[in-house]
């Protein structure tokens, strides 16, 4: 659900969604005409962007308005399509993240690799379905990686060649950024873990930075500005300020992957545990349980067998030993600091009180 559903401000939400609505049906055609047989790819892409909270398009809209953009000029209009481009970078990489985790469910439905082998299974094709279905999600995060650059580039024709050059640097940067992140996750799930909850929590903190947090409310933030036509030390602001705010937003992710309502979130109540997902939660409960419980936490995250009563065994660990409250504060700590940057960065309205309204709708949510 989109935070400001209820109203939509300026029409930002219809306009990425009109944008993408666009974009889709230029695709199916497109896939079609390559190969009857690909008409589910175009699906699978429009069912990964359906029911997104369009947070990161909502973050570039409200900070090219805060740096002077103007709402009626084909500027603002460039600007939902960078959105749009920002919501299908976020589909590649979570067609590509749901393979690497193994994940069964997002958003409710089967990930795509697990609908695509099912499907493969109902054909009765040959070959193995865990692979075919595998291999048709990496490549929707290619064709969903290759739209976003489309898109941008459609964008960014609109803009003045300045402008243009600066948000390409924070676009490319982000796709280079995520993608290093998303290694720094998958070695950090290899390494050990548990024996200096410091340096667990450094090196969980290290990967949030660059695989969620920046993708996720900074670059944003710093595109809109840079659209506008912000000067460095604005940037530079903006970047100070999208860091923490994309550190928290993440670390509610992290909790509610434990915690959440899956009716709400989408995904079964522990995922995370049994994925044994390296998070600060779970590093800091490795340095406040007691020595049976870390040696529990230990043996049992990462269990893909764990059944409901192990996962809610785990969690009340997590929640028993203070880590959970630990988390919650240091959330608190984080948007204090991202808000108080910016209200000191004097920014225009309604752009500054709706990245305001924003940031508290990016860490103060159940999915």
């Amino acid at each position: 659900m989109a935070p400001f559903d209820e109203s939509d401000v300026e029409g930002v939400r219809a306009g990425v969604e009109r944008v993408l609505a666009e974009h889709l049906d230029r695709q199916r055609v497109l896939y079609t005409a390559i190969g009857a047989a690909a008409a589910p790819l175009a699906e699978a892409v429009s069912g990964m962007l359906e029911r997104g909270k369009r947070l990161r398009p909502s973050f570039c809209y409200w900070s090219f308005r805060a740096h002077g953009g103007h709402a009626d000029s084909p500027e603002a209009a460039a600007t939902l399509h960078v959105g749009a481009a920002l919501e299908l970078f976020q589909a590649a990489a979570l067609f590509h993240d749901d393979v690497m985790d193994a994940s069964d469910t997002r958003r409710g439905r089967p990930t795509a690799h697990r609908a695509f082998a099912a499907r493969h299974v109902t054909e009765g094709w040959t070959g193995d379905p865990d692979r075919f279905g595998e291999s048709a999600a990496i490549l929707l995060g290619d064709l969903a990686l290759t739209a976003s650059e489309s898109e941008f580039a459609r964008a960014t024709g609109t803009f003045a060649p300045g402008p243009v050059r600066a948000a390409r640097e924070v676009f490319d940067l982000m796709r280079t950024e995520v993608t290093v992140g998303q290694y720094l996750d998958v070695l950090a799930q290899a390494a050990p873990w548990g024996d200096d909850p410091a340096a667990d929590e450094a090196r969980a903190r290290e990967v949030i930075r660059a695989k969620s947090a920046r993708y996720s409310v900074e670059h944003p933030i710093v595109l809109g500005a840079a659209l506008a036509g912000a000067d460095d030390a604005a940037l530079d602001t903006m970047r100070a300020v999208g860091l923490p705010l994309g550190e928290a937003f993440q670390l509610r992710d992290d909790l509610l992957g434990v915690f959440g309502d899956p009716a709400v979130t989408g995904k079964p109540a522990g995922d995370d545990v049994r994925e044994g997902k390296r998070t600060v939660l779970v590093a800091r409960a490795m340095a406040l349980a007691t020595p049976d419980e870390r040696a529990l936490l230990r043996g049992q995250l990462g269990d893909r067998a764990l059944d409901e009563d192990a996962v809610a065994r785990l969690a009340e660990i997590l929640e028993r030993s203070g880590a959970a409250a630990q988390v919650e504060d240091l959330i608190s700590e984080l948007v204090a600091t991202a808000l108080a940057r910016l209200d000191a960065a004097g920014l225009a309205e309604p752009g500054a009180s709706m990245l305001r309204r924003l940031a508290r709708a990016a860490v103060e949510r159940s999915a």
